[in-house]
């Protein structure tokens, strides 16, 4: 008689999905509401100078800092992850970020408490990378392991598109704050109400993560008996080029990014004329177009191959860095608004099958690890300093040297791409 006393709890497709989105988005909105105040706030507040663009250098410094610390976090996370269980990770890698977001909102100025300020801001920062660095790797895998195989791609964008909301989101709310309050309320206080409001974010991510069950593929390896001791070890000895080209295969995805967001932003608002409010409405209108193209790269690289659409996407952004000041510099709102639309549909198409790919490239015994690292490694070569880079690049040369920069990266890509060996592991 068959017993049915205790049966296994099935994931629902609807509790899948919504939380590998919901994760993504609240995680990646905490780390674009920081770029905005990067840009906008920061410089004034916890690093003030008498050389404005010293500021702001200094306070897109700390930015880096949490991609510093993402493979920090792809190490530990990725190591439980593996160990553990995705859902357990999941859920603490959640609260690291919410935790120190929340309390990037409470920070005294430099103005209150001098030198301690920018410290505990570089602190909470590196908390937002760390907690990141283990999140977008276990939310992509909590979709691809629920996937079936003709459907990794389509199941493996959801999280992916979070980037986008969660970039709606942040900007949305900037430009509420900044029409609705006087330039020295939103300086006094206003910066810190979406640092704080993202608490009540955090909640809904933490109810929906813990109705979620483990995914197939880690309880099928648990029953086979295909954990391994240390998962990081296994990986650099037995998975090292899977994840050097891997992660060379991923820089410009972050590259091209961060150029059409955090460089855009800083350099049309203090070299180009544009005001913050104006400029922040364009790119937000130029993030549907990011959002938009991440599932239609999907249907595609589901139908084609996830490689084959990252290397046609590569192309075309290599492409593109070779109009990249012709746009920008051109003085007209329109073909500046054409050139971001431009660049975030190339981000979709590159972003959208990124995670199935990298996660296709590791066994379940270290593929949290695996693809966490080769994502987060690519976001310190491509994004960390991005935006201080091109900037340099800028003022000391001109805007067609910040072009150069994405196409050569996006060379590099093409070539990691090209070069990886790509045997599809068991799920």
């Amino acid at each position: 008689m068959k017993d049915n006393t205790n049966p296994k709890k099935e994931n629902s497709l609807k509790h899948v999905l919504f939380g590998s989105l919901i994760g993504t988005t609240i995680e990646f909105f905490d780390f674009y509401i920081y770029a905005n105040a990067a840009v906008l706030v920061f410089p004034q507040l916890f690093f003030p100078s008498s050389d404005s663009t010293n500021s702001v250098l200094l306070s897109l410094a700390t930015f880096s800092i949490a991609f510093l610390s993402r493979p920090l976090g792809s190490a530990v996370f990725g190591h439980y992850g593996d160990k553990v269980g995705r859902k357990t990770t999941l859920v603490i890698a959640l609260l690291t970020m919410g935790i120190s977001t929340v309390s990037i909102g409470f920070l005294p100025s430099y103005a209150s408490i001098g030198i301690a300020a920018p410290l505990l801001l570089m602190l909470c920062r590196f908390g937002q990378g760390v907690g990141l660095g283990g999140e977008w790797g276990g939310a992509v895998l909590l979709a691809i392991e629920n996937a079936p195989p003709n459907k990794r791609a389509w199941y493996g964008m959801f999280p992916q598109l979070g980037a986008p909301i969660g970039l709606l989101l942040s900007g949305g709310t900037f430009l509420i704050l900044t029409d609705t309050m006087s330039a020295k309320a939103f300086l006094d206080y206003g910066w810190r109400i979406p640092f704080i409001a993202s608490s009540l974010l955090v909640v809904v991510g933490f109810y929906i993560r813990l109705k979620i069950t483990e995914t197939p593929a880690f309880e099928n390896a648990k029953i086979e008996k295909e954990e391994v001791k240390i998962p990081f070890f296994t990986l650099l000895k037995f998975y090292k080029n899977q994840l050097i080209f891997g992660t060379f295969a991923a820089i410009t995805t972050f590259l091209v990014f961060y150029l059409m967001t955090v460089f855009t932003l800083s350099w049309a608002t203090s070299d180009l004329g544009y005001s913050k409010r104006d400029f922040l409405l364009m790119q937000l209108f130029s993030v549907l177009f990011f959002a938009l193209f991440i599932p239609v790269s999907a249907l595609i690289a589901d139908r084609i191959g996830r490689r084959k659409m990252l290397i046609y996407a590569t192309v075309a952004i290599a492409v593109f860095g070779f109009v990249f000041s012709f746009f920008l510099n051109s003085g007209s709102p329109f073909l500046v608004t054409f050139f971001l639309c431009m660049g975030m549909t190339l981000m979709g198409f590159t972003y959208g099958p990124l995670g199935t790919f990298l996660s296709e490239l590791f066994p379940t015994s270290v593929r949290y690890s695996g693809t966490s690292l080769a994502f987060n490694m690519a976001g310190i070569i491509g994004a960390a300093f991005a935006p201080m880079i091109a900037i340099w690049l800028a003022t000391h040369y001109s805007l067609t040297y910040v072009g150069f920069y994405l196409s050569a990266a996006a060379c590099i890509s093409l070539f990691s791409l090209l070069m990886i060996s790509k045997e599809e592991h068991k799920f």
